[in-house]
């Protein structure tokens, strides 16, 4: 895996991919821009009515775009609809190395069988290293720039905070904080 970020293959890309924590509608603390005050107070108690959702991501190491889809589930369906729609991205002849752990959806047969198919190798950390997965590092600034100090309505409103964080951060990849916080998660 080492060797795959270090000296990329010339016949393809190299795409890191993983889920994010479930996603439920709660009330996040943390800091946000308040006017003076009169700070929006998040309430003591919440109930959870909305049940969760998942966020797929996958991270381009070459483009260095973040890619992402809201699911109800995590199942082995949801991970190959997700990995069709990444297909798509590139050009067939282009072969995809896509770095995941050993979560079982992952390494469902179904999966497997269509990477064969589709160009594309599928490259598992080892067990209990997913730190080793430079998709990791982008999650905490999703976690600092969308999720905390909020309280968002429905799934929708979540879903769409995320997109928009997503799009943001592809057209400001270099930027201070956001490096910042990448930093902060160690990985290789």
């Amino acid at each position: 895996m080492q060797s795959l970020y270090n000296n990329p293959p010339k016949d393809g890309r190299v795409i890191c991919l993983d889920e994010f924590e479930p996603l439920s509608i709660q009330p996040f603390a943390g800091r946000g821009w308040f006017v003076k005050r009169k700070p929006s107070r998040l309430p003591a108690t919440y109930h959870r009515t909305h049940g969760v959702r998942h966020l797929l991501a996958a991270l381009d190491l070459k483009s260095d775009k973040l890619y992402g889809h809201v699911s109800n589930s995590k199942k082995h369906q949801d991970i190959l609809r997700f990995l069709k729609v990444l297909r798509r991205r590139y050009h067939r002849s282009e072969r995809l190395y896509i770095i995941l752990d050993n979560f079982s959806p992952h390494k469902h047969e179904r999966v497997r069988n269509w990477a064969v198919e589709n160009n594309v190798e599928l490259v598992y950390t080892p067990t209990h290293a997913s730190w080793l997965n430079r998709i990791e590092c982008h999650f905490g600034p999703l976690r600092k720039f969308v999720l905390s100090g909020s309280n968002y309505e429905n799934h929708k409103a979540l879903g769409d905070a995320i997109r928009a964080y997503i799009r943001w951060r592809n057209k400001h990849r270099r930027n201070a904080s956001l490096l910042r916080e990448q930093k902060k998660i160690k990985v290789v």
